[in-house]
């Protein structure tokens, strides 16, 4: 089982994730912005971080730098439905700025449980 953040500031999609990351064994917290991801992360000794990208006061680009500066190791996987036309630059953005994983919203379950198993693999 491994301990996971998930960071989401729409309440309806961020309770899913949980109850979906918790079907599948996971202890998982919960933020609904960036600010307070690295105190937990040192607190509580994450395994890997969800977070969406498109979130008020800290976002989802900034907390990816900030945990990164902190642990490398931290796998991060981004999750965003920002973007016009089908073009996802923001998620593009996430991977330059150090997430391992990224998804585009809406995503299918087995592709968020895929990450995140690669993620926590030894």
């Amino acid at each position: 089982m491994a301990k996971l953040l998930v960071i989401e500031d729409d309440e309806l999609v961020r309770t899913t994730i949980k109850w979906i990351l918790e079907r599948a064994g996971h202890e998982v917290f919960e933020l609904n912005n960036g600010i307070g991801a690295l105190s937990m992360h040192r607190e509580i000794g994450i395994d890997a971080v969800v977070t969406d990208l498109d979130m008020p006061e800290q976002d989802g680009i900034e907390t990816i730098i900030e945990l990164k500066k902190q642990s490398q190791a931290l796998p991060i996987i981004a999750i965003s439905g920002s973007g016009s036309n089908g073009e996802r630059p923001y998620l593009k953005k996430a991977k330059n700025s150090g997430a391992d994983y990224i998804l585009s919203k809406p995503f299918r379950l087995h592709e968020l449980l895929g990450h995140v198993g690669s993620s926590i693999e030894p």
